[in-house]
């Protein structure tokens, strides 16, 4: 078996590389010429002659991108890009093909490939398309790096892992689930900003909180409205799943909408079509659809506040986001990731929280999850002096924290 040949040009070392490329091609001459166009633009290539050195080489470490041969010895490149996803590598992918088919070409973009290129090789076109995948690949880091996602624990590995799932097909609706507080918002942004990374500029991403939704004017609010529509329509009205075309519609609390208006949640969702209040004609949407939810939706159906096929409907991709007190083992990396942005919000420097004071922090329950932390860190950020070292945690709170965690603790067994 032939193992991967890392390549470089003459004036970049790898230590000095801007991005490094997964080149799958099994033709000699074709992998040349791409090493030397990356290498132009100050990359270095790995050259997999089959899928097999593909994956030994994904197995060591990430990638920036990925240029992929569509006919391989032993299968399609095509196919290998969707095990990339499935695998969490989202930077872009470039596919090359001495058979271009274009049902294929059309589906492979749909699910987020990058481009789509025919062989023999155009030099100019190659290298266009190369600097744009980098530019894609920084502005996509830069965004990446707003959205910390900690899963260090066992239970938010394995949310981590369905997130990368999720990402990798991203035409399926998600169902987030977890007790206020959790970060279902957050979530539904890092799930927005994995699935569209090399999308530049960035898509909307549309959120709808359904609890502050009066139900008269749910459809307006979702679909839109055309002028004279209803009451007060005084000019057309464009609507939230509208204004989400080509991004992603957040649904948050879902289990808020009432039940006569979810059978017209339940169509939208079923076809992606939907009409303006007060219009004939049907629009389609295409994005990404993200619902969230802190009840239990079968409990809700059993109560009949429901729709047992909306639940169907929704529950594709479910991911349950596990209370705070469930994952003590995340607080002290949760709690440098949320200081480092509240400094930044604040303009402080990032004080340092004491270890006794975690310690505290791991014995409580966490009723409000981490949006109690957040405001906890916070409070106790603007109280501590400026020039401090140390964070002053809130006194009140931290007492009032143990006390709690005393009375909430098992009796000692007798001696």
């Amino acid at each position: 078996m032939l193992a991967p040949m890392s390549q470089d040009d003459g004036s970049t070392s790898a230590g000095q590389s801007k991005f490094t490329a997964l080149v799958l091609e099994d033709d000699p001459i074709c992998a040349k010429v791409l090493t030397d166009l990356i290498g132009d633009e100050g990359g270095k290539a790995v050259i997999c002659p089959s899928i097999a050195t593909a994956q030994s080489a994904l197995s060591q470490g990430r990638f920036d991108l990925y240029i992929l041969d569509d006919q391989l010895p032993d299968g399609r490149g095509s196919v290998f890009y969707y095990q990339l996803r499935e695998g969490g590598h989202w930077a872009p992918a470039i596919m090359l093909t001495g058979y271009p088919h274009i049902p294929v070409a059309v589906e492979l973009t749909r699910d987020g490939l990058f481009d789509y290129l025919t062989k023999p090789i155009d030099v100019e076109a190659v290298r266009e398309r190369l600097r744009k995948a980098t530019r894609t690949v920084d502005q996509a880091e830069r965004r990446l790096a707003k959205v910390t996602f900690v899963a260090g624990s066992r239970a938010m590995g394995e949310v981590e892992r369905m997130v990368w799932q999720a990402v990798a097909n991203p035409r399926a609706t998600v169902l987030l689930t977890g007790e206020t507080g959790t970060g279902k918002d957050l979530l539904a942004r890092v799930i927005h900003e994995r699935t569209f990374a090399q999308t530049a500029p960035l898509p909307p991403f549309i959120s709808l909180s359904c609890p502050t939704l009066p139900a008269e004017m749910f459809e307006a609010e979702l679909f839109g409205a055309e002028k004279g529509s209803y009451t007060g329509a005084y000019q057309q009205r464009c609507g939230l799943v509208e204004a989400a075309h080509g991004g992603t519609l957040f649904l948050d609390e879902i289990s808020e909408v009432p039940i006569l208006l979810q059978a017209k949640l339940l169509q939208f969702l079923e076809t992606r079509a939907y009409r303006r209040l007060g219009s004939t004609e049907p629009k389609q949407f295409d994005g990404r659809i993200i619902a969230a939810s802190n009840r239990s939706l079968p409990e809700e159906v059993k109560e009949g506040r429901f729709r047992q096929d909306l639940l169907y409907r929704l529950d594709v991709f479910s991911i349950h986001l596990p209370p705070l007190r469930d994952r003590p083992e995340d607080l002290g990396d949760l709690i440098g990731v949320l200081l480092d942005q509240l400094a930044h919000k604040h303009e402080r420097k990032k004080p340092v929280v004491k270890p006794k004071d975690i310690e505290a922090l791991q014995k409580y329950d966490f009723p409000g999850n981490v949006r109690e932390l957040r405001n906890l860190l916070e409070r106790s950020l603007l109280q501590t002096p400026a020039e401090a070292s140390w964070l002053q945690m809130d006194a009140a709170w931290l007492t009032q924290a143990l006390k709690a965690s005393r009375q909430r603790a098992p009796p000692a067994p007798p001696a």
